[in-house]
C-alpha cells in the first residue's frame, strides 16, 4: 500500500478488529514512520455520532487548551486579530476562548454549534492562526485536509498523539481506537516533520501540543512558553486581555432585535 504522506510503499504491521466487526489491516511506512489503515469502508457506521462515546475528556480537553493556547497566542501571535477553531466539534473551545478575549470563531461542517452560536465562520477568509484538536488522526488523506485548513491560516495549532516507541502490542495503544473505528492515521515526530517539509511550514513540538507555522521561534520557546503556563503565566494573560463574555452577549441580544 502506499503510504499517503510520501507515496512509498508501506508494509503491512498488524490486524485487528474494530467496532467488534471488522477485521482490517494497518500499514506501517518505514520511511516517514506514518501508520495508516487499509481504505476506511467502515467510516460511515463509525461516525453514527460525530464525536464517539469513549471520548470522555472532551471537556477537560478544552478546558487544559484553552490555557494553552492562550499562552502561544499572547507571546507569539497578535492577541487583537482573528482565529478559527477547525473541526470544533460543539463550539465549547471557541466560546471558552471568546470569554477569555480572543477573538476566535468556529467552524465545523458536521457536529452541531451549541456554544459558540453566532460566532460560526462560514466564510473563506484568512485567519491568524487556526487550532484543530484530535483532528489528524481521522483524516484519510492528512495532505489534503491539511492543505484545505492552509488556506484559513498558515499557522496550525493541533493535537494528535505520537506513536509510542514500542508497537509489538497494538492492543496496549489506546489511541489506535479499535472500539470506534474513527482513528484512521497515526504521526510521528518524523511523519510531522515531512509533513512540514513539504508544505515548507516549521514544525514546532512538546510532544503534546504541536504546531505548523511560518512564524521564526525556536522549539526552545515554544516549550518554554508551554511549561511556563503551568506556573502562573497563563493568568498573566487572562489579565492582559478583556474577555468578550459580556460584548458577545450584547451583539448578539441587538442581532436577535432583543434588548441588551
Amino acid at each position: 500500500m502506499k503510504c499517503k504522506i510520501c507515496g512509498k510503499n508501506s508494509r503491512k504491521l498488524f490486524s485487528a478488529k474494530i467496532i467488534k466487526k471488522y477485521n482490517i489491516d494497518y500499514f506501517h511506512c518505514e520511511s516517514c514512520d506514518f501508520i495508516q489503515t487499509e481504505e476506511p469502508y467502515w467510516l460511515n457506521e463509525a461516525y453514527n455520532s460525530p464525536i464517539n462515546l469513549s471520548d470522555t475528556g472532551l471537556v477537560q480537553r478544552n478546558f487544559y487548551l484553552t490555557k494553552k493556547v492562550s499562552v502561544l497566542i499572547y507571546f507569539i501571535f497578535n492577541q487583537s486579530e482573528k482565529y478559527i477553531d477547525y473541526a470544533g466539534g460543539y463550539g465549547l473551545f471557541t466560546r471558552l476562548m471568546r470569554d477569555i478575549g480572543f477573538n476566535f470563531y468556529h467552524y465545523d461542517p458536521f457536529t452541531e454549534n451549541l456554544f459558540a452560536r453566532g460566532f460560526e465562520s462560514n466564510n473563506l477568509e484568512k485567519y491568524s492562526a487556526l487550532t484543530t484538536f484530535e483532528t489528524f488522526e481521522h483524516f484519510v488523506n492528512p495532505l489534503q485536509e491539511i492543505e484545505k485548513m492552509l488556506k484559513y491560516s498558515s499557522n496550525i495549532i493541533f493535537t494528535t498523539e505520537l506513536l509510542p516507541y514500542d508497537l509489538s502490542k497494538p492492543e496496549n495503544w489506546w489511541y489506535f481506537g479499535f472500539e470506534h473505528g474513527q482513528h484512521v492515521s497515526f504521526y510521528s515526530t518524523k511523519t510531522l516533520s515531512m509533513v512540514a517539509r513539504l508544505f515548507n511550514k516549521t514544525f514546532l513540538t512538546n510532544g503534546k501540543i504541536h504546531l505548523f507555522t511560518d512564524v521564526n521561534i525556536s522549539v526552545r520557546y515554544f516549550e518554554i512558553l508551554l511549561k511556563l503556563e503551568k506556573l502562573g503565566l497563563y493568568n498573566f494573560v487572562k489579565r492582559k486581555v478583556i474577555s468578550k463574555t459580556q460584548e458577545d452577549s450584547y451583539a448578539l441580544c441587538l442581532k436577535l432585535g432583543e434588548k441588551p
